[in-house]
């Protein structure tokens, strides 16, 4: 179940009002290359994607693994750590839902990097993107991070994180390669980006009340039991 809202959350980010439009120009920037010259190639060379989200990845994944370490130290307060990982799981849904406006979670920070024809760049590149807690992506993130708290192990929470950078980095890939349709999808699709945005917040609001209220588990076993392909998964 976790793992599913995990990756579930990766790909609303990717698709969040302030990341979607600027795929383009994270695409051409880690390329190096213009979107006219990207779009005339008929081969794109994907590995500085990958590059790059293997950089964000990094980031995301040891924030997971911190973020479980603080929840196990807390783990003798473990029903004081489930409510509070709802109560603040359930807030950054109303604020992404845009019920609430917290300007703490507004804020957005940009790192600048060079952008240097070397193998390391785009892997620092994606470092400094995921250091950058922009308004869309900051209370998705944290939900997941908050998530990762109440796990029983840092493998789970490195797990939950690694599913989540999937969710993110997949679709991001993709859009490289397939730049030119990438276009098209991404001007079709802005005019429903706040729409996918408010689904999502509703999603995490309602993880937010599981686990408020100690049914996560119960769903999660109901939709196994109602899907058991789905064990496969993990």
């Amino acid at each position: 179940m976790e793992l599913f809202l995990a990756f579930g959350a990766g790909l609303i980010s990717f698709l969040s009002p302030c990341v979607l439009p600027l795929i383009p120009g994270y695409i051409s920037y880690i390329s190096n290359s213009s979107l006219n010259e990207l779009v005339e190639k008929k081969n794109i060379n994907i590995l500085p994607l990958i590059l790059f989200t293997f950089g964000f990845s990094i980031i995301f994944i040891i924030f997971g693994a911190a973020s479980t370490f603080l929840g196990q130290t807390l783990l003798q307060n473990s029903f004081e750590l489930r409510v509070f990982a709802g109560i603040v799981i359930i807030i950054f849904s109303l604020q992404i839902i845009g019920l609430i406006n917290l300007n703490f979670l507004n804020y957005e920070k940009r790192i600048q990097t060079n952008n240097n024809k070397n193998f390391y760049s785009p892997i620092i590149i994606g470092m400094a993107f995921a250091f950058g807690w922009t308004p869309c992506i900051g209370p998705i993130l944290g939900s997941i991070l908050v998530l990762a708290s109440t796990e029983e192990s840092i493998n789970k929470g490195i797990l939950l994180l690694s599913v989540y950078s999937m969710g993110l980095a997949i679709p991001f890939i993709i859009s490289g390669y397939l730049i030119q349709k990438f276009l098209i999808f991404s001007k079709n699709f802005r005019k429903n980006i706040n729409l996918v945005s408010k689904i999502g917040g509703c999603v995490l609001l309602i993880t937010g009340v599981l686990i408020l209220t100690n049914q996560l588990q119960t769903l999660g076993y109901y939709i196994l039991n109602t899907f058991p392909f789905l064990q496969n998964f993990g």
